[in-house]
């Protein structure tokens, strides 16, 4: 695939991220438990993950025995993200809780770049992309003061 098709395939899975808030929000709200919302958006999620793996590829479920315990971590930081989004979205503007989340992730993506975390491909933090990252927080506080009635 080419960059091009990877970009917007990316730019989709990020289209989905608030989308996702907004719905997981919404169905908590509506059953009167986010957790519970949670769960469900995960179990849909599950399935959706195991006809993919069985599909393109299910041998590599076996070898997953095998891979170093802390890369299981992943499945914690995403049942964190989904339940703080689910309880707080509600509370806080779907918007609000995406956009805080965002810089986290310019914030958190340069310093796994930066010291080539868990295998990526090393990228020093430059005075460019530091203020790349300074631009978005200064974003984030006006949706904050301009979104204030």
């Amino acid at each position: 695939m080419s960059n091009t098709t990877y970009a917007l395939i990316m730019l989709a899975a990020g289209i989905g991220i608030p989308v996702l808030a907004a719905l997981n929000a919404s169905l908590g709200r509506t059953i009167g438990a986010p957790a519970a919302a949670s769960v469900v958006l995960f179990a849909v999620a599950f399935l959706s993950a195991l006809l993919v793996a069985l599909v393109t590829g299910p041998a590599a479920i076996a070898k997953v025995a095998d891979a170093p315990k802390h890369l299981l971590f992943a499945g914690v930081l995403i049942a964190f993200y989904v339940l703080t989004i689910t309880y707080i979205a509600p509370h806080f503007g779907v918007g609000n809780a995406v956009f805080f989340v965002l810089l986290g992730q310019l914030i958190s993506a340069a310093m796994i770049d930066h010291f080539g975390l868990f295998g990526a491909t090393q990228t020093s933090i430059t005075a460019l992309r530091a203020a790349g990252i300074a631009v978005m927080a200064g974003g984030v506080f006006l949706t904050q003061i301009t979104g204030k009635p």
